[in-house]
């Protein structure tokens, strides 16, 4: 193992400094819950009583007090594919809990809402404010005190990080991160993007479409793209919160009932009852943050951790921002190319050694912190491991030196390329971020004249109406937490590739977010501070050059001075009403700049 690389170590030294005080505050507050927060000890006949009143044949061990507890936090619906495998967990932990004498409840449930069924429709603009509900609903499970570790089901894009956000707040429980895995793969990924462009053409129909998307999403298991969803297990190993190598094995398979049995032992030895106590919060530190970072830009993953991952690090007293992750991303070398980056899905890269290779190349090569508390071994080294089955038995073996398919997998010394996959841009236009992993170089730096929007749906019927057919940077404002919520805006990308294969120079810049598969076209986005806010794109106006350079790091409008800042703003669009955004006002009045996470909520807590 090398030392560690010098950027690796100054950014992290930077964010511990810059978190002194934060993070000495946690700590207290996380020492503190145990010794006198709310736990079984302290609760009264009564709460007990209500506590185990219902749980069956656990009763007698529960109502003695001497055997460990397992609060189960679960994100199970049978709509969402990912969380669908998850129905029968509870049932299945508790009899891994009874093999080594402890007791497991469920604490409660929590939201999972699905972006891929909300695509493109008025609820995603009740996406982002879902992770915020997710870690309020976990916090509420576990502040009956019933609990002596915690065990978290849930897979999908604000899932994971509400889990992680509201388990912080109750960080003296030692947790661990079960995923159910992938869904077997299906159509094509070239396919699926070939039809979906035809049909933006209106070369193909509606029936077409659903049946390309039926045999690409057919199961039950995660959605197999290099999304949010899988970017999550990624980190959640990077950080050293699942059993090693476990994220991207299928659904219903021995090997993964064998895993879910282990993370159940697991997290009973590392209890805090036993005599080895590993806590959430001490696990998630400065350097397990960096590690989700490095992670993040290695394997190209979602551009939506940007604001999760800040938001993430806030709820365990961690201060990062995204000139943080810009330097990083100069350092850390690409080595993974998985769709919407290449041709492969998840399931090819978990064959080719995934998550396993990964962390051994980056340790190997100085490029992650090997000393971090992992829930499972002495470090992170010990989650460069592949699960196996030898007979009925769960083992581990070394991750592959060599990877297994060098289209989906290659090493630090030869990557696809030799810097990660995000970059901060700045200028007279804001800050804001863009992933070039899955960008042709040649579309890197694009100017060109302003398109400006500020609603989705009227940039389709604009390029309906052939009005795009030119070199043209479309702007979507007033897309940002404060102004609706900061939905994702995945439906422009089949319409602005279609522009882009007819041999335009085209690029997206909003204040909104992009889906975690968003890939070729250039996109600017969660540019802050929002229009709504008094962001700068509310500036702009149709016809002005603007200039989206991903190598120097550039966004801006070429207006001259004088003009620019005479310039009265655009009036933001009335707040929209109905399936449920007006229950979301208090979110979005309150919420934060991109970079800070977008949270009202963990602003009105001071964090």
């Amino acid at each position: 193992m090398m030392a560690l690389h010098p950027t690796v170590a100054k950014v992290t030294d930077r964010i511990v400094a810059r978190s002194r005080d934060s993070r000495a505050a946690y700590l207290e507050l996380i020492d503190r819950a145990r010794e006198a927060g709310v736990n079984r000890p302290v609760l009264s006949c009564g709460n007990l009583a209500h506590g185990f009143a219902a749980s069956g044949e656990d009763k007698p061990a529960i109502k003695g007090g001497k055997a460990l507890n397992i609060g189960i936090v679960t994100a199970y619906n049978d709509m969402l594919s990912a969380h669908q495998p998850y129905g029968r967990y509870p049932e299945q932990i508790k009899l891994f809990a009874r093999e080594v004498g402890a007791t497991a409840q469920v604490a409660g449930g929590v939201p999972a809402m699905c972006d891929g069924v909300t695509q493109g429709q008025d609820s995603m603009e009740l996406s982002l404010f879902s992770r915020d509900t997710i870690a309020m609903s976990t916090a509420i499970g576990l502040s009956h005190g019933m609990f002596e570790a915690a065990l978290f089901l849930g897979i999908c894009d604000k899932i994971v990080p509400g889990l992680i956000i509201g388990g912080l707040r109750f960080g003296h429980l030692p947790t661990i991160l079960v995923p159910s895995g992938p869904m077997p793969s299906g159509l094509a990924n070239k396919e699926k993007v070939r039809i979906r462009q035809l049909y933006a053409e209106g070369k193909v129909g509606r029936d077409e479409l659903l049946e390309s998307e039926s045999a690409s999403y057919h199961s039950a298991g995660t959605c197999t793209f290099y999304g949010t969803a899988n970017s999550n297990q990624m980190m959640m190993e990077m950080m050293g919160l699942h059993m090693p190598g476990s994220s991207f094995v299928l659904p219903g398979t021995k090997l993964r009932q064998e895993l879910t049995r282990a993370a159940v032992h697991q997290v009973a030895k590392i209890a805090w009852n036993g005599d080895d106590y590993r806590p959430l919060g001490h696990c998630v530190d400065e350097k397990a943050i960096v590690n989700a970072i490095v992670g993040l830009l290695a394997t190209g993953g979602s551009t939506n951790h940007v604001i999760h991952l800040p938001a993430m690090a806030r709820a365990a007293g961690v201060q990062i921002d995204w000139d943080d992750m810009d330097e990083l991303s100069r350092v850390v070398p690409l080595i993974a190319s998985v769709y919407p980056n290449g041709a492969g899905d998840v399931n090819y890269f978990h064959a080719a050694g995934g998550m396993p290779y990964v962390i051994r190349e980056l340790l190997d090569n100085g490029l992650a912190h090997g000393d971090i508390r992992t829930v499972y071994g002495a470090s992170l080294a010990d989650g460069a491991q592949e699960p196996v089955m030898d007979g009925d038995t769960l083992t581990w073996t070394p991750a592959p030196v060599k990877s297994g398919d060098d289209t989906m997998l290659k090493p630090v010394t030869a990557p696809f390329q030799p810097e990660g996959g995000l970059r901060l841009l700045h200028g007279n236009l804001g800050r804001g971020t863009i992933k070039i992993s899955a960008v042709d170089k040649s579309r890197w730096v694009i100017e060109a004249p302003a398109r400006v929007f500020s609603d989705q749906n009227d940039v389709l019927r604009a390029f309906k109406a052939g009005e795009l057919e030119k070199d043209v940077i479309v702007v979507v404002r007033f897309q940002g937490p404060g102004a609706n919520g900061m939905p994702e805006l995945h439906k422009l990308t089949p319409p602005l590739g279609v522009l882009q294969d007819r041999g335009f120079r085209v690029a997206l810049v909003t204040d909104g977010r992009m889906s975690g598969a968003s890939g070729k076209v250039p996109a600017a986005i969660h540019v802050s501070p929002e229009a709504k806010l008094g962001g700068p794109l509310a500036k702009l106006r149709d016809g002005d050059l603007v200039r989206l350079d991903a190598e120097s790091g550039e966004l801006t409008a070429l207006v001259d001075a004088a003009e620019w800042d005479a310039r009265e703003d655009a009036q933001a669009p009335v707040e929209a009403m109905g399936v449920g955004r007006e229950l979301f006002a208090l979110m979005r009045h309150h919420a934060e700049p991109a970079e800070r996470g977008g949270s009202a909520m963990l602003a009105a807590a001071g964090l």
